[in-house]
């Protein structure tokens, strides 16, 4: 078994899921989890990569969201699209980040990444509030690659 499969056990997986639909009450700002074992790529580069590869880039609100996290190399990243750049801060992702680091320091990597969802949905909802027509534009299953 590769580092991936056993990053998450399928419980894990679930709980995830289950912060991403409790986060996206509160937001209209679609949430993924994407877990691949390594990357040659500088860590945002290829975060932006795979937020194009999901396809996330085709929101309404250009508001989507990547947790991306290289197993392997210890290392993720949140990627917000432009929706999101525009109207937020440049250190808008330091509080998701730094709920996520505090629990992988710990190796708790499921309830870092819990955090982060969660903490990322509370974000959001200032600038990109659910609305009475939102709809889950993307899948909220966790992609590995």
């Amino acid at each position: 078994m590769s580092r991936v499969e056993d990053f998450l056990t399928q419980d894990e997986e679930q709980e995830v899921v289950q912060a991403i639909l409790e986060a996206e009450k509160n937001t209209s700002g679609e949430i993924r989890v994407h877990i691949e074992a390594h990357t040659r790529l500088d860590i945002m580069v290829r975060a932006k990569e795979v937020f194009h590869m999901l396809k996330m880039d085709n929101t309404k609100d250009d508001n989507g969201v990547l947790i991306y996290v290289a197993v392997n190399d210890r290392k993720f990243a949140i990627f917000g699209d432009r929706g999101i750049d525009a109207v937020v801060p440049k250190d808008f992702w330091n509080t998701t980040k730094d709920a996520i680091q505090l629990q992988f320091k710990n190796g708790k990597f499921k309830q870092g990444i819990v955090d982060g969802i969660l903490k990322a949905g509370e974000e959001l909802n200032t600038h990109f509030p659910w609305q009475q027509d939102d709809e889950n534009e993307l899948s909220n299953e966790i992609s590995k690659g």
